[in-house]
């Protein structure tokens, strides 16, 4: 076959790589077993591509770039045909919600959501395209200075297994707003999605190289792409591990990355926050994917005159959460994989056997299918605040309750870990929250709230092990182009 099939899978059925606009195998002829997380089943194979198949990914790209129309074209016609990618997304967006749901577990209300996100970060970036202005520096009598914005060229883009619709739209919208050209290497356990994004866009008539589509195992398609010589920037979200070795890659080739690699979320909560506004958020932080989020807001700090009462209802509506498959559509679905399963109930038992108190669990629904990687959103607490469960990022849906004292301690323990990425500030005293919110060590902080439905035009990023860099929002556009000053002596 050339292209993926439409509608979910339903049956074991391979897909391919797309170099310079053509669906291929890999180059050994390789593929992948994909595994339904909802029954640990094999329903689909995708190409195990390979450091030849970059080779060929990143030349396409290269040729687009030097001699293709797409950088050389008029912003405003870019946009317009990332636009109508937008719009071809949305036009699909069942279609595509239910191969997201089957490839990844996540419940199908989740997987629909993610698609109203996916079109939003082309047509967000396609509207933003011809918004790029330059700038005019004042300088010396008889000249002319201007400072201008190129695109980088070639970019690598190596995207996560949690969110990979959003994560298509994340990375490549910003990177090809700003006309460059981009071979891209999603997760080999959760890919189904971008490779049919990548037909839409074929379908909607980009340039071929444009946009160019490796699959296969990290350690060998993902390896080569963060190595490659010919890459001009690249772009990777994933573990703070791998994250180091994408950025030792691209410093050998003196380029620059932009990485996003998780986080240890905060939402503290003062004694004067709306407890019904707090409760429902705070609780769907942390099951929101199955807690496989980066911004996840896995630690609720409380400050302690209202840490009892607050708990206990936080867990009465934990415990009424269940768990199912994805077509259950429940409050959670599996975890990806049976390796991730095994590593979020290594947490879960050592702080059992360390004597955390578990203070509610949700209920696996009857009749999930066997074989599923499933695991129960659990809430802890009071969890000590040198416990695993309080510095290391689960990356599942488990929730740590830690109170504190007063506004200085709360702001000590929530910047007291190596990350940095997301931070939710609750209170009704607006100067308070202000302070707090200014003193996180964090990219991004939501006050009285907690995300904000995929905020396409917020800049997002970390500091510290979360990362650095910034995707989303306008900024976007910056990290995915470069300046020129062009200085003209006219005399």
């Amino acid at each position: 076959m050339n292209a993926p099939a439409t509608g979910a899978a339903v049956a074991i059925q391979e897909y391919r790589n797309f170099i310079d606009g053509r669906w291929q195998a890999a180059s050994d002829g390789r593929t992948v077993d994909v595994l339904s997380p909802s029954d640990g089943k094999v329903f689909a194979r995708i190409a195990r591509g390979t450091a030849a198949d970059i080779d060929a990914a990143v030349a396409a790209a290269r040729r687009a770039f030097e001699n293709g129309p797409w950088p050389k074209m008029a912003a405003v016609d870019r946009g317009r045909l990332m636009i109508k990618l937008g719009l071809k997304i949305a036009e699909h967006a069942e279609e595509l919600a239910q191969l997201e749901a089957a490839d990844t577990g996540k419940p199908m209300k989740q997987a629909r959501a993610d698609m109203v996100a996916a079109a939003r970060y082309f047509e967000f970036y396609g509207s933003a395209a011809d918004k790029v202005h330059g700038e005019v520096i004042p300088f010396l009598e008889g000249y002319m200075v201007t400072v201008v914005r190129d695109p980088k060229g070639v970019t690598g883009h190596i995207i996560p297994w949690n969110y990979p619709a959003q994560m298509f739209g994340r990375t490549l919208a910003p990177a090809i707003a700003m006309g460059n050209c981009a071979v891209l290497k999603p997760a080999e356990e959760a890919c189904l999605t971008p490779i049919r994004l990548t037909q839409l866009a074929e379908e909607a008539g980009f340039p071929p190289g444009v946009i160019n589509l490796v699959c296969g195992v990290g350690e060998e398609a993902g390896a080569a792409l963060s190595a490659h010589a010919g890459i001009d920037f690249l772009s990777f979200t994933g573990s703070p591990e791998v994250g180091t070795l994408v950025q030792i890659a691209a410093a050998k080739n003196h380029i620059g990355c932009t990485l996003e690699l998780g986080g240890k979320s905060p939402q503290i909560i003062f004694d004067d926050a709306d407890f019904e506004a707090v409760i429902p958020v705070v609780v769907n932080a942390i099951v929101q994917n199955g807690g496989q989020t980066c911004s996840a807001g896995s630690r609720v700090l409380v400050q302690r005159s209202i840490y009892d009462s607050l708990m206990a209802r936080v867990a009465e509506r934990f415990a009424t959460l269940r768990v199912g498959s994805a077509t259950m559509d429940l409050d959670c679905g599996p975890l990806i994989s049976a390796q991730q399963k095994r590593r979020v109930e290594g947490f879960i038992s050592q702080a059992k056997a360390e004597g955390v108190k578990v203070l509610a669990e949700a209920t696996i629904a009857p009749g999930v299918p066997e074989g599923g990687f499933y695991v129960a959103p659990t809430l802890f607490g009071p969890v000590p605040r040198d416990n695993a469960l309080a510095c290391q990022e689960v990356f599942g849906p488990v929730l740590s309750a830690i109170p504190f004292e007063d506004e200085a301690d709360a702001i000590r323990l929530a910047n007291n870990t190596e990350f940095g990425l997301v931070a939710g500030v609750w209170s009704g005293n607006g100067a308070r929250a202000m302070r707090v919110a200014k003193a996180m060590r964090c990219g991004q902080v939501f006050v009285n709230g907690y995300g904000a439905g995929g905020g396409i035009e917020l800049p997002f990023g970390g500091v510290k092990k979360s990362g650095h860099g910034r995707e989303k929002g306008l900024e976007a556009l910056r990290e995915f182009s470069q300046s020129k000053t062009i200085v003209f002596k006219h005399g």
